[in-house]
């Protein structure tokens, strides 16, 4: 049950009331620091023994590496097609978002080029402990692929037999992923950063995890490693009007809580009735759920919102910054226009989060913690990186150099100044010959 209840007055009060769970920022950075300072002296050594003491498996460093060429993974049938079908519908969306070279003459003489590269190794991170999410390997392997990455890894933890689900096996090989690796948690993320006897360094890291993984990124962005995005628990809001389903919300509600303890979801509504109706149909659907302990747990961070129209709960949505947004609402073309602040969202009463989740082809990797202010979900452009180049004609420098020489000598930088003028003055002599 959703015990929070608070009534919109102000921003101000507003960002008093709502708080995401988090851990002391300190004391998170503190324990990535020594997990990342022993795993760059004694690599696979201390990787092995963070295995045994996080996970509770015991490995040898041959058992690091999983040959993904030999190894079957048989799953269900149905499963099987589930997961082409979305590798599909993910695929189709993220080719479409290739971009052209970009070549423009600024002025006459002067060209600018811009052309994409991919990033050559990347390090993709896959949650496995308590919830497989071998889905969010199509999400990070196939836009890596479609971008020509030229080394993709994968790091995912073991269960407690040593294994690696054979979910995630199986969409590894169809997205063409040769390296999986069994890591887990903040010790995963600092053995791809600075590469172990086994495990290679990459030059950017993808992933959601908790908080731990979310501060070793943030800490190994910091040591000249790329990051994704900042990707931590995962949250949800919803906004809905009088006149929606309870189910359909509670569900909703229910299936990011389920995703972990510190998981968040916030339901605003215009309508106390709705409100107490969702909180009925949560009591109802929580006790059939196999991860009910989780969810409920989660649940004592979740936050009810009272709005008087569309114009607070837009001011609600883009204070927030959610994750995910469901908007089920009458006047959904007001709120698309002034939503400036989501990660990703999800429109009307038969679109489900889930199906961004899994397989409608938009990518799940998203920003959260508010950072979606300032930060997209994983894409295409997530894997590429644009390089610039620049030529210029005798003639262009000769337009363009008096120019650059005026605003050089403003900046007291006179070397700057010089690399013109030392060849305008080359050109000039060429004249008087």
């Amino acid at each position: 049950m959703i015990t929070k209840r608070i009534t919109f007055s102000t921003t101000t009060e507003l960002k008093k009331s709502l708080f995401r769970p988090t851990f002391k920022t300190e004391d998170l950075l503190n324990k990535i620091a020594e997990i990342y300072n022993a795993i760059v002296e004694f690599g696979d050594a201390k990787l092995i023994e963070y295995t045994k003491k996080f996970d509770g498996v015991s490995l040898n460093s041959s058992e690091i590496e999983l040959d993904l060429a030999t190894t079957v993974a048989t799953i269900d049938p149905l499963l099987e097609k589930a997961i082409k079908v979305a590798y599909e519908n993910i695929y189709n969306f993220h080719k479409a978002q290739i971009k052209e070279d970009l070549t423009l003459e600024t002025q006459p003489g002067v060209t600018c080029y811009r052309k994409s590269k991919a990033i050559e190794k990347v390090g993709l991170y896959i949650p496995g402990g308590s919830a497989p999410l071998f889905s969010t390997v199509l999400m990070l392997a196939i836009p890596a692929k479609i971008a020509g990455c030229k080394e993709v890894i994968l790091c995912t933890p073991p269960n407690k037999n040593g294994e690696i689900h054979p979910a995630i096996i199986f969409t590894a090989k169809l997205c063409g992923i040769k390296k999986i690796y069994k890591a887990g948690g903040a010790q995963a993320i600092c053995a791809m950063a600075v590469g172990t006897q086994t495990i290679p360094k990459v030059y950017k890291i993808f992933g959601p995890g908790n908080q731990y993984v979310t501060a070793a990124k943030q800490y190994v962005s910091l040591m000249g490693v790329g990051i994704d995005l900042p990707a931590g628990p995962s949250e949800l809001m919803v906004v809905a009007n009088s006149n929606r389903n309870p189910a359909f919300i509670a569900a909703d509600l229910l299936s990011q809580a389920e995703h972990g303890t510190d998981s968040q979801v916030v339901i605003v509504s215009d309508s106390i009735t709705l409100l107490n109706e969702i909180n009925l149909e949560i009591g109802l659907q929580l006790n059939s759920l196999p991860r009910k302990d989780i969810a409920e747990k989660a649940l004592s961070y979740a936050v009810e919102i009272i709005v008087k129209n569309d114009d607070e709960a837009i001011e609600v949505i883009n204070e927030y910054a959610p994750e995910h947004l469901i908007l089920m609402v009458n006047n959904e073309n007001k709120y698309i226009e002034n939503i400036n602040n989501a990660g990703s969202i999800f429109i009307g009463d038969y679109t489900p989060e889930s199906a961004g989740d899994y397989a409608s082809g938009t990518n799940h990797t998203l920003p959260t913690s508010g950072f979606a202010k300032q930060y997209s979900g994983v894409s295409l452009d997530s894997f590429i990186k644009n390089i610039t180049y620049q030529k210029i004609t005798k003639e262009g420098l000769k337009d363009l150099g008096v120019h650059i020489e005026i605003m050089a000598e403003n900046e007291g930088l006179m070397a700057h100044k010089n690399a013109v003028s030392f060849r305008l003055e080359s050109l000039k002599k060429e004249v008087d010959l």
